[in-house]
């Protein structure tokens, strides 16, 4: 049986990777690994860092989600699920640091605090029932992969590497809405979407530039 203490060291170990530039290790290499690099212009490099860093930050808010949920899950089967989930998505916050870092440009200043705010909901829906945890799981991919797709399109034409490492995380994280449905996930209705949505919103304006 794992301690509390135990338990809280684990998580902040998770925390200091997750936040920590350069701690995580991928276990995938990048999609954008195998691509030539293009050139682009001070506009496009910002705005392409600036989706870039949208996208991270959403990596860190999937990684406290994860780890919030998996702390307060009632069933082993929905726990493992969630560590499972987490590991595929560490491969996408190594990407999307790697490419911030490519393009000259770094990681918002504000991930602690979307962390802990990520962790805290996470935690909450997870001590709610685990239906619940797995529906907003769901609902959470469905936000992001709608975001991911705009990104894909808003990229500069020429950005191919960053637009492979997307494509690669719309297809994992669409796996993974469908998984915490076929394991019984609550639905969310259409009012509660459209609440995270305009929440959503709040993370993409203040990280796209800081």
């Amino acid at each position: 049986m794992i301690s509390f203490i135990d338990k809280a060291i684990l998580q902040l170990d998770r925390a200091l990777q997750t936040l920590v530039p350069h701690a995580a290790q991928a276990s995938r290499p990048s999609p954008a690994d195998s691509l030539a690099g293009a050139e682009l212009d001070q506009a496009e490099r910002q705005h392409a860092s600036g989706l870039m860093r949208i996208n991270h930050t959403g990596e860190v808010c999937a990684q406290a989600l994860y780890a919030g949920q998996a702390s307060t899950a009632k069933l082993e089967s929905v726990r493992e699920e969630m560590e499972h989930a987490a590991q595929e998505e560490i491969d996408h916050l190594v990407w999307c640091e790697q490419r911030l870092y490519d393009l000259g440009s770094k990681p918002s200043l504000f991930n602690p605090l979307f962390y802990s705010a990520s962790f805290i909901i996470g935690a909450g829906a997870g001590l709610i029932s685990d239906k619940l945890s797995l529906g907003f799981v769901a609902a959470t991919e469905d936000q992001v992969c709608v975001h991911l797709e705009k990104h894909m399109m808003a990229l500069p034409i020429q950005d191919e590497k960053s637009k492979a490492v997307l494509t690669q995380m719309h297809i994992d994280e669409a796996k993974h809405k469908q998984a915490a449905l076929n394991s019984g996930g609550y639905v969310f209705p259409k009012p509660i979407m459209s609440i995270m949505t305009q929440v959503s919103k709040v993370m993409t304006t203040t990280t796209y530039r800081i």
